[in-house]
């Protein structure tokens, strides 16, 4: 093809104009695919950006990457949109440090606050942190995430005793915000990770302890019909969330991937990662289908694209 390239070069810049414009496609179209290729995780934020504590990644509808824990312990950092750096958002109260982030459908970042038994809200637009619920009945909240209604559901572990709760927080009719522990019908593990389904009837609770997922119907505060939707091996499993098809995303910390799930626990797929301690992850971007996960080797956070927009996301925009 040069020799042919060539010869038009000479005979017609037009034709020499159109063939490059040809060759340029053929060129660009692999790489762009190659760009976009579904579950091939990438780095990148630069190593040692967050502590041995990253976790509880959020993304708002701006493509803004909400992490805890930048640099010390009781800080959230943000990663732009597009960017490769974090910086600096906001430190909580002294004492305080948070291990989870999620926002409502007013785009409200709220922050569980595992030292001081807190969830903390920032409204939109602002950086600063107050409290909007505490208990010191909380061994600690670790997981949070959020109801179409508003309602927060809040994994509470027991980490020396290997048991815990979960909680469900809501504004009552006063507007007064109260929580309490929910009923279950059996005894729970090391409540971790946490999410809903897309209809909002059904929460999923990882128990790290002995590494398994468990599904329950919501009955108001109560839990029931408990079933165990799949058994990792004991302590391999951290956050979870959802997608708008019902699958569920669970980060094998010990492992260095994301189970890729349906809600019976057939796993569709074992999603590789740069790093091999995977806390947390969270969907954002502009179409809700990039997944970034934190990465507690390394203190960094690295990201794939999936075929589906997350639960959260699209709450957020008011559309689940």
């Amino acid at each position: 093809m040069a020799s042919a390239a060539t010869t038009m070069a000479i005979s017609s810049g037009r034709n020499f104009w159109c063939l490059c414009s040809s060759l340029l496609l053929v060129v660009a179209t692999p790489l762009a695919a190659a760009e976009t290729k579904l579950f091939e995780s990438v780095q990148i934020t630069p190593a040692s950006e967050y502590t041995f504590g990253i976790e509880g990644p959020a993304a708002d509808l701006d493509g803004n990457l909400f992490v805890v824990n930048f640099g010390k312990p009781g800080t959230i950092g943000r990663l732009p949109a597009g960017g490769s750096v974090s910086e600096a958002f906001t430190a909580l109260p002294e004492g305080s440090v948070g291990n989870a982030i999620r926002f409502d459908r007013n785009g409200t970042m709220l922050i569980a606050d595992y030292k001081k038994h807190n969830i903390f809200a920032i409204p939109k637009g602002s950086s600063e942190p107050g409290v909007w619920f505490h208990s010191d009945e909380m061994n600690q909240p670790n997981d949070i995430t959020v109801a179409r209604d508003g309602a927060i559901y809040a994994s509470d572990p027991n980490w020396k005793g290997r048991e815990g709760h979960i909680w469900r927080i809501a504004k009552a009719a006063d507007g007064s915000v109260q929580g309490q522990i929910m009923s279950a019908p059996r005894p729970m593990g090391t409540t971790n990770g946490i999410d809903l389904s897309p209809d909002g009837n059904t929460l999923y609770v990882g128990e790290s302890n002995n590494g398994q997922v468990w599904s329950y119907a919501i009955r108001g505060n109560e839990l029931t019909d408990a079933k165990l939707v799949k058994a990792f091996q004991p302590d391999t499993i951290d956050g979870l969330r959802t997608d708008v098809t019902g699958r569920l995303y669970v980060a094998r910390i010990l492992k260095g991937t994301i189970a890729l799930m349906k809600p019976n626990g057939a796993v569709e797929r074992e999603i590789a990662l740069r790093g091999k301690e995977p806390t947390n992850l969270a969907f954002g971007g502009g179409d809700g289908k990039t997944v970034f996960v934190t990465q507690r080797q390394g203190g960094f956070i690295e990201s794939f694209r999936t075929d589906q927009q997350g639960r959260e996301h699209c709450l957020q925009r008011g559309r689940c």
